[in-house]
């Protein structure tokens, strides 16, 4: 997409090949550095390169991999958004479709961003999911692409957002992993609904590794910031000794939020040898 604005990004449908080699990247009015950086399939909670259906109010993934997004998308003078693929052989096949709606933006109305990051949580734990922002803002939703190395219970760790000037306290602190995407007594078996969703059939008492997919859409409740804004999660799980074990596991996450411009810009992507991320 090249376009002039101003205009509202209502729908964008996408077909392509699950592969994290394949990254999108929006560009707002001009600027140098992208608001929105992605593995093509994580930005449509599509964790793994391993499709799951999603049937959310903002994000529905169709069989066979018909990913589609309906979170709206405002921009004033003009929108670039491109698709790369990143790895060492021809994609087969890329369809896409982006619908909009002309018409002036209201002035209040922020620019959506989105930011995919991983890491070990061997060497960052509390995980990083979001961190730098500076503005004014709302954070809109999470998606985690979580890889459990051990057997057992993962889903202690708390989430917690610091906001408009927090340093040692958040603002806000969850009760663990199972709770901000609203389940209770673990994940008993796959569900996606309009707000909450763990897509894979995945089992926490199988042998690893497990692979779990995770989304969680602050639509209704928004996180409203002034000033700035840093987003953690904890790896935290049940030991053998029935106390609780910090863990050694591969998180993968995508940050959505809206905010003023300028934004800072991403850290880079994190890249395997095949070029994938």
């Amino acid at each position: 997409m090249d376009a002039d604005g101003p205009r509202v990004i209502q729908h964008i449908w996408m077909v392509e090949g699950l592969s994290r080699a394949n990254v999108l990247r929006f560009y707002w009015d001009g600027e140098a550095t992208p608001s929105i950086e992605v593995p093509a399939p994580d930005f449509f909670a599509v964790g793994h390169e391993l499709f799951a259906r999603v049937n959310s109010q903002v994000v529905i993934v169709n069989p066979a991999n018909a990913m589609n997004c309906y979170w709206p998308m405002p921009f004033r003078r003009h929108a670039r958004v491109t698709f790369t693929n990143e790895a060492g052989k021809d994609l087969e096949l890329l369809a896409f479709q982006v619908t909009y709606v002309l018409g002036p933006v209201p002035e209040p109305a922020g620019y959506f961003h989105a930011q995919w990051r991983r890491a070990d949580t061997s060497r960052q734990n509390p995980y990083v999911i979001l961190d730098g922002v500076n503005g004014k803002g709302r954070y809109a939703g999470t998606f985690l692409a979580w890889t459990q190395r051990r057997k057992g219970w993962f889903g202690e760790g708390e989430i917690k957002f610091f906001m408009d000037g927090d340093t040692q306290f958040p603002t806000i602190c969850g009760t663990g992993t199972e709770d901000y995407f609203c389940g209770s007594y673990g994940f008993q078996e796959p569900f996606t609904t309009a707000y909450t969703g763990t897509t894979l059939p995945a089992d926490a008492d199988h042998e690893p590794p497990t692979y779990w997919s995770l989304y969680r859409w602050h639509v209704l409740d928004p996180i409203c910031f002034d000033q700035d804004l840093k987003v953690t999660i904890q790896a935290l799980g049940w030991g053998d000794d029935g106390k609780y074990k910090l863990l050694s596991d591969d998180i993968a996450s995508v940050a959505y939020w809206y905010q003023t411009e300028p934004h800072a810009p991403f850290p880079a992507l994190l890249r395997r040898r095949n070029g994938a991320v």
